[in-house]
């Protein structure tokens, strides 16, 4: 009876939890609001955490950089891609059900990136010691 009762437990504190392997809240087409004028950033996320973010001037692409979420030796990462010579991996510290942190302190700019969703905005901060840059998505779907 007592291992019954302890297995049930564990049971109960398992499926309470509601810890995400996957930061699922990205997925969907964002437009960027606080962007420089004349500029239009979006990020595109797929439900296999995949996404592709850029920015157009006028009908030009003036920056690119494809992202995705992968697990490597049992830790999560984002990796981008497109914007150095080799792809570049962010080691998530941080993950919960609306938002997540990562670092790579090997990298010049960013060290850091926070993606989080707050009041159906997507809010997303890379930075390091010295400088940071703030992004705010809605999204449009």
């Amino acid at each position: 009876m007592r291992y019954l009762f302890l297995f049930s437990i564990l049971i109960i504190c398992l499926s309470c939890s509601n810890k995400s392997e996957n930061p699922d809240f990205l997925v969907g087409k964002w437009k960027r609001v606080n962007n420089e004028t004349g500029k239009n950033t979006y990020e595109i996320w797929n439900s296999n955490f995949s996404g592709l973010g850029y920015t157009l001037k006028d009908k030009d692409t003036v920056f690119k950089e494809d992202l995705n979420i992968v697990k490597l030796d049992g830790s999560t990462y984002l990796q981008v891609k497109g914007v150095n010579e080799n792809p570049t991996f962010f080691k998530i510290t941080e993950l919960s059900k609306n938002s997540f942190t990562c670092y790579n302190n090997k990298n010049e700019f960013p060290k850091k990136i926070s993606y989080w969703l707050e009041n159906k905005q997507l809010y997303a901060k890379v930075s390091n010691d010295d400088f940071a840059i703030d992004f705010i998505f809605e999204k449009m779907d």
